[in-house]
């Protein structure tokens, strides 16, 4: 399709949990890496941003999960860019199954960040452009995440194997930190929708203390380091669902 990248793959061990699901970490990895496939292809990157010292970056994430895939099934995965706004760059993907089926609809807004100063870089500074499309099939990207009321914390220290290529915490690690300490993602219970904010980094070794609490089957997160690290919003089914298709 135009100006749309699609990807097709059959999950594996290596995407699914103890439930034989996509672990929610793995569906956040497979839509980045896509996007960053889209993202060369379109001429924006790592010859055009890593070895000029920029970085791409995630400042938000909306997803809304209609059905979990399961271990051996076979998904595709689609991604487009929407209309960048300065700084910003909005990106739309779709999970479906082979059939066609839609099962998560998504949005992104993706930014650059200079190495040297860990500070937001204006695209048109450095000759970055992606010209945006339009489906009708956009999921509207988050902009602004409520704050609820926490009561209760965990504290861990951020693992080497969680920091990627930009030297920080990965964005879909945020998400196994926080799955692993939530006991309704270990129950099996199926996530529904996630929203996230990404405010500062976190280096290897860093100490993070999470707030969070739980209304109404949503689950709040508040994370920091000696700064605001993420926010996050996750909603999950209120019953086990089965990790079959």
């Amino acid at each position: 399709m135009n100006g749309i990248y699609e990807r097709e793959l059959t999950l594996g061990s290596e995407h699914v949990d103890c439930f034989r699901r996509l672990r929610t970490s793995a569906l956040f990895e497979l839509m980045q890496v896509v996007s960053m496939q889209h993202i060369g292809q379109l001429g924006a990157g790592w010859e055009r941003t890593l070895d000029r010292g920029l970085l791409w970056v995630i400042a938000r994430q909306h997803a809304v999960v209609e059905r979990t895939p399961v271990y051996g099934e076979r998904v595709v995965l689609r991604t487009w860019p929407g209309a960048t706004m300065r700084l910003l760059f909005p990106r739309y993907c779709e999970l479906s199954s082979g059939s066609g089926e839609t099962l998560v609809r998504a949005s992104a807004v993706w930014s650059l960040m200079d190495v040297a100063t860990r500070k937001a870089a204006f695209p048109d500074e450095h000759g970055i452009e992606i010209a945006g499309v339009e489906t009708g099939r956009e999921l509207p990207c988050l902009t602004h995440l409520r704050t609820m009321e926490t009561t209760d914390f965990f504290e861990c220290t951020i693992p080497y194997s969680y920091v990627d290529l930009n030297g920080h915490l990965n964005n879909a690690r945020c998400f196994d930190l926080v799955e692993d300490r939530l006991p309704t993602a270990q129950a099996g219970k199926m996530l529904r929708e996630a929203r996230v904010e990404y405010h500062g980094e976190a280096k290897p070794g860093a100490q993070l203390v999470a707030e969070w609490g739980e209304q109404n089957g949503k689950y709040y997160v508040n994370a920091m380091t000696d700064r605001p690290c993420f926010r996050m919003e996750l909603t999950y089914a209120a019953e086990r669902e089965s990790g079959e298709a």
